[in-house]
């Protein structure tokens, strides 16, 4: 299992080398978010071709790579498309003008291994599941009904999720108001992260019945951690204030739906 990890970071780190090169033609590091789905369809085909050179893959690899590829798929289209002709990002743009009072070549590395090398390592751990499962033998058949369903909840929060928010976006003149709050929304204020845990707890349980590895669950966990406590919640609740935020957070649950509070 480790050494088909470190031919699935080699490959992933190929991949965003080559998007920092872009990136420094474009001027804009934010690229990364539009094709960080990307990262993962290009990493996971890559071995299923070579695991195809030597022996045939399990109906579980078959599964991951089908939903792998929906997530991708639709997460990178839906950050291409919402930034598409935009600046580069303003927290991107802020490393920008930080990095480069040291010089460009302190701007070069930082910029490579902060964010492209950085992402590259991420998204090769989250890619467990569907790396182990390349070579696991497939010992619990049931897991692979019972993950595709986790799966399916999963993709629904976020999906529905993001219709949600994106609908509010377009009329919130007509709402009076700058919170999203009801839907989905009315029970967690971010279910669009929710779904994007569940859908990887699905895959890590998929690739558990394909190998009996505790090893495929560091994805969720740590996709998990950094949705609600590194780069999801914190970052994008810091833009938030005000009385209506503040009775909106405080009657809503962050992360798991709930009913709200009273």
């Amino acid at each position: 299992m480790l050494h088909i990890y470190f031919i699935s970071l080699i490959i992933v780190l190929i991949f965003t080398t080559l998007i920092f090169f872009i990136a420094l033609m474009k001027k804009d590091n934010s690229i990364i978010d539009s094709v960080y789905g990307l990262g993962f369809i290009v990493g996971a085909y890559t071995l299923t071709y070579l695991k195809l050179q030597v022996a045939p893959i399990t109906p579980f690899t078959a599964l991951l790579l089908i939903l792998i590829t929906i997530w991708g798929v639709r997460l990178s289209y839906r950050i291409y498309r919402k930034n598409r002709n935009k600046e580069e990002d303003f927290r991107y743009k802020a490393w920008r003008e930080e990095w480069m009072k040291e010089g460009m070549l302190y701007f070069l590395v930082r910029s490579h291994l902060q964010i492209f090398v950085l992402q590259g390592i991420v998204i090769s751990i989250v890619l467990l599941p569907f790396t182990f499962s390349l070579v696991g033998p497939g010992v619990y058949e049931a897991l692979l009904s019972f993950g595709a369903f986790v799966w399916l909840v999963g993709f629904f929060f976020e999906a529905v999720g993001d219709y949600q928010l994106d609908s509010f976006i377009k009329n919130k003149d007509k709402h009076g108001s700058t919170i999203m709050k009801s839907g989905l929304w009315k029970y967690t204020r971010h279910p669009n992260y929710f779904g994007e845990s569940t859908m990887w707890w699905g895959i890590a349980i998929i690739a558990y019945g394909a190998t009996g590895s505790l090893f495929v669950f560091l994805s969720p966990i740590l996709i998990t951690y950094l949705l609600i406590y590194v780069s999801g919640i914190p970052m994008l609740e810091k833009k938030w204030s005000g009385e209506e935020w503040e009775n909106y957070k405080a009657r809503t649950s962050a992360f798991i739906p709930m009913l709200p509070k009273k």
